[in-house]
């Protein structure tokens, strides 16, 4: 059963609520500065329900070169009351420019203020969290005129917490941690870059339930006053469609001081990771935090921001170039020695996780987009449909230039291009695609070079957005072995075409497909047809794993690779074949509204020439009309072919005509295509 039908089937099934998903209660969102000091409010609609539900959002400038505290709101205390995380003051109360507004789909930033929506100073993101029983809760209290030795506070997270932060907000007190890997016999300090303590008095021996935590009140705690609490849960499984999935886990691991470091199986790719050392305190034991959103490259970049201090992101200890981890399908992996995150063999390190992004799409709109668009030569800001994009796909219309295939996983401006079987690039500085922009991508604007691809001034592009989910997409990143072996992926469907590539070496791209199944692979992208083998897939993927042989083109020990897995999610996506007539044929791919994206390739024989079995493109930004519609061919640099009818428009997908040359429409040929509402 599809997604879709999944979620609406659980919602109308007797009285069962409808199913809560990591998207509804938790989002990093990015921007940049207000325009200026006198700009409307920035509305941050991340569709998570603050007035209603409540809920925590936490901002910080990320790129301001003087520093920059963590401002922390909460609806317990109210849109103007703020908190520093690094920082051991009592509340302060904001500002008119600093003064959130909560909403049902997000909040409001006034503009003015450098700390969260200053002009001119830079970019910054906000980290929601939303109260929800399993996830998150936010409780204040306050102290009586007489101490108790065990106190307890009542939360609502329905299950034990895994992490909690408390804070005084009427007195300077530095903030107080409890992680279920330390037990009540540690605390440790977010705004500081300290051990763990193990002296603790603080916590009874009572450990924290599924209703209360218990607080010796008669330790560092003061008599008539305030304190807020934020409450993290711990692997509890009620979330998803199935309502049997975990979006939260905290726990810990054990340094090794080595390139190669440890690799964390949380059950689940994370979107946000918090890790702290406990071992050794000092400049190198910051609370670091990483995001999808602001980037974890896969073997790249990994920018951190630090809980603890007031730094940007590009400010050491935080340096963004250096290569702390990668997230991997199933967790996390420390690949380096890394500074703050595996430094020392044998010091413990405590994290806190939480899922990616896994609700299922209602609309194509919510994961595809086609935009046609004429570059500027300076810096450019390219909007779309989805929240944000996973893959881009980049296509000079007017002159004979690459495919640039980008993804996040990868990491901003590494690129690989579809018509040669060359290894990954990386674009210049002056030329960079940057993902850490919600709905568009920016190009820094060089009118020379490699964004001839992307935004040379007065030139005409197509990019093709793709945004991971359930059902839809998937992108994968993984290091060969040399060996037979499965590589997981969060896809949760049966991948029906797989595209892969090499990152280090030439080698050609690898592409699988369902209508020809395992004994079949096609070197793509070129006019070749589908080859049979043994060497690449001999197993059929699942909705968890796809299985890889030997072949160096897929699998070269050591070797990276990109994998971008398609699957048929009604409604949005179709991964099919026909056969051809000569004559005009109706691909139905159970669309209302027609495809506005169609990518077809024969695979029975391989015809040269113009019109040679190519992988034809078409999308509705450039024309799918019943007359002539500009096409672009993924296996050459060539430009737009627009005076061809070749396909036509359908309500439940796209029509092949009857002037299309063989290697779309050959009479008993057979054909396999990818087509997205």
């Amino acid at each position: 059963m599809d997604p879709i039908t999944q979620q609406t089937t659980l919602a109308a099934a007797g009285g069962k609520k409808d199913p809560l998903y990591v998207d509804d209660v938790f989002s990093t969102d990015l921007w940049n500065g207000g325009e200026s000091f006198s700009a409307p409010p920035l509305e941050v609609e991340n569709g998570i329900d603050l007035t209603g539900e409540g809920g925590l959002v936490w901002i910080k400038n990320r790129s301001y070169s003087s520093g920059s505290n963590h401002h922390l709101y909460d609806t317990e205390r109210g849109n103007n009351k703020i908190l520093k995380s690094n920082l051991s003051n009592l509340e302060a109360t904001a500002g008119a420019d600093e003064t959130l507004t909560f909403n049902t789909d997000g909040y409001d930033i006034p503009s003015g203020s450098g700390a969260v929506n200053g002009p001119f100073f830079g970019d910054y993101c906000g980290w929601t969290f939303r109260k929800a029983p399993g996830f998150f809760d936010v409780v204040t209290f306050s102290t009586g005129g007489t101490l108790s030795t065990s106190r307890a506070i009542s939360h609502g997270l329905g299950s034990a917490p895994g992490f909690i932060i408390i804070k005084s907000t009427t007195t300077e007190q530095k903030w107080l941690c409890y992680h279920r890997s330390l037990g009540q016999s540690s605390y440790i300090t977010l705004n500081l870059d300290q051990t763990q303590n193990t002296n603790n008095q603080w916590w009874t021996a009572t450990p924290p339930t599924s209703t209360d935590f218990y607080l010796n009140e008669t330790f560092l705690l003061n008599t008539n006053q305030s304190y807020v609490a934020y409450i993290f849960a711990h692997d509890d499984a009620s979330f998803g469609t199935d309502g049997d999935e975990s979006i939260i886990k905290c726990g810990s691991y054990t340094g090794n001081g080595s390139t190669a470091g440890p690799e964390i199986n949380l059950g689940f790719e994370p979107q946000w990771l918090m890790i702290k050392n406990t071992s050794t305190g000092g400049t190198y034991s910051s609370w670091v935090i990483f995001d999808n959103m602001r980037g974890v490259a896969t073997g790249g970049v990994s920018r951190a921001l630090s809980a603890n201090l007031s730094n940007d992101e590009t400010t050491n200890p935080n340096n963004p170039d250096y290569n702390f981890l990668d997230f991997t399908s199933t967790g996390f992996k420390l690949t380096t020695l890394g500074t703050m995150v595996n430094d020392t063999n044998g010091d413990n390190y405590i994290y806190m996780a939480i899922r990616r992004p896994h609700k299922p799409p209602e609309a194509a709109t919510d994961v595809f987009d086609d935009v046609a668009y004429t570059g500027t030569g300076t810096a450019n800001t390219v909007s779309f449909s989805p929240a944000f994009a996973d893959l881009i796909w980049i296509k000079n219309r007017i002159w004979l230039t690459g495919h640039h295939f980008l993804d996040r996983l990868r990491g901003n401006s590494k690129y690989v291009l579809s018509e040669t079987n060359g290894a990954e690039g990386t674009l210049a500085a002056a030329d960079s695609v940057a993902f850490d922009r919600q709905e568009s991508f920016f190009i820094s604007g060089s009118s020379g070079g490699q964004t001839n691809n992307g935004n040379a001034g007065y030139n005409s592009f197509v990019s093709w957005v793709f945004k991971r989910a359930p059902g839809f997409f998937d992108v994968v990143c993984y290091s060969g072995t040399g060996v037979s072996r499965t590589i997981n992926h969060n896809l949760s469907a049966i991948p029906e075409m797989m595209i892969i590539k090499s990152r280090d070496q030439a080698r050609y791209w690898q592409i699988y497909h369902s209508a020809l199944g395992t004994g079949y692979y096609h070197p793509g992208f070129r006019t070749d047809p589908f080859y049979t083998t043994s060497s690449r897939w001999n197993t059929a993927p699942t909705s968890t794993v796809f299985t890889l042989e030997t072949d160096t083109d897929v699998n070269a020990s050591t070797e990276n690779y990109v994998a971008y897995l398609f699957a048929t999610l009604p409604g949005i996506s179709k991964v099919g074949s026909y056969t051809g007539t000569g004559n005009a044929i109706n691909v139905d791919c159970g669309f209302t509204a027609g495809a506005r994206f169609v990518l077809i390739k024969r695979t029975d024989t391989e015809i040269s020439g113009t019109t040679g079995t190519h992988w034809y493109v078409w999308d509705t930004s450039r024309g799918i009309s019943s007359g002539n519609d500009p096409y672009l061919i993924a296996n050459l640099y060539d430009a737009d072919v627009t005076n061809t009818d070749y396909i036509d428009p359908l309500s439940t997908g796209f029509t092949v005509t009857s002037s299309a040359p063989a290697a779309l429409n050959a009479s008993g040929g057979t054909y396999i295509f990818l087509a997205i509402a």
